[in-house]
């Protein structure tokens, strides 16, 4: 184990690390996860005890939040309710799948291309053209190609989001690669495979993670906004995204359609950004450092 990694793991004395003391003062980052994971169990386990998301009753159309329906009804009389909880699992299991996607093979790509320099200066301009169209139109133009459906909308995302975890994960094995004792290993002649998943894999992963999270709420909303434009999940199956869609005939009349589908992106969004940001503070030692020191200046008083 290397000196960095015990140093990680045990503070001076046996005190807890500067990492482990920072997950346990971010109140930002427990909140946040909390929340989220409420959100989550909230999407899973509440369909089970609501009407059907896709039951229709045109008597009851546009109904407003009443103790019937808690947040009302849209022009099909379908409970809003429900297709709001429906709607945020297949929102947040697709955005869930598109980002693990993107992330194992961004993270792979960065590995290579950051390990193995002879393949860096191809592989990086690749993932340079590739990131140089817009992440929306890119995505719309494989949706056209392919047809709308789950799968086309997996691929389409994960081809979008895959050059930028690549190139994250990439400048971080750069300055793994270059410490000593990673020198250290290649003049003991391990072989580079080794080197790579016993030495640069286990400092990558916490980077990875962090990227993970906020690559989930890019992903919400691009897929939000690929639902929104019939490019996704098709109805009448819900989703947050095709929910706007229908329900922006209706505006004036019922606004709700609108506004709570909207309200949940951004909440997801907002929680998963604060998630994202609160552990790059506590995995990346130098934004950590920054951290601290900002709040020292802001704790001094003013002469």
């Amino acid at each position: 184990m290397t000196s960095e990694a015990v140093a990680g793991r045990v503070g001076t004395a046996g005190r807890p690390s500067a990492a482990s003391r920072a997950w346990r003062r971010n109140r930002v980052l427990i909140t946040a996860t909390a929340l989220l994971v409420l959100v989550v169990l909230a999407v899973v386990l509440l369909p089970v005890f609501l009407p059907d998301a896709n039951a229709t009753d045109p008597v009851h159309r546009l109904l407003p939040p009443s103790a019937d329906h808690l947040l009302g009804t849209d022009s099909y009389g379908r409970d809003v309710l429900s297709r709001l909880v429906s709607g945020g699992r297949a929102s947040l299991g697709l955005s869930a799948l598109i980002t693990l996607c993107a992330a194992f093979t961004g993270m792979v790509i960065g590995l290579v291309s950051g390990f193995y320099r002879t393949v860096d200066a191809i592989v990086m301009r690749i993932m340079d053209a590739w990131m140089s169209f817009p992440a929306i139109i890119l995505a719309m133009a494989l949706a056209i190609g392919l047809g709308a459906s789950i799968w086309t909308e997996l691929i389409a995302l994960t081809v979008i989001f895959t050059p930028f975890t690549a190139r994250v994960i990439r400048s971080r094995v750069l300055g793994v690669a270059a410490r000593q004792y990673i020198g250290a290993a290649r003049v003991s002649g391990m072989r580079p495979a080794k080197i790579l998943f016993v030495h640069v894999l286990p400092n990558v992963l916490p980077l990875a993670l962090v990227q993970v999270v906020i690559l989930s709420a890019s992903a919400m909303l691009v897929d939000g906004a690929m639902s929104f434009l019939g490019l996704g999940i098709a109805p009448p199956t819900p989703t947050w995204g095709n929910m706007i869609a229908e329900g922006r005939s209706y505006l004036t009349q019922a606004p709700w359609l609108i506004v709570l589908p909207g309200a949940a992106i951004m909440f997801c969004v907002l929680l998963l950004n604060l998630i994202g940001s609160s552990m790059r503070n506590v995995v990346d030692a130098r934004a950590r450092s920054m951290s601290e020191l900002q709040k020292l200046r802001t704790r001094r008083p003013a002469r």
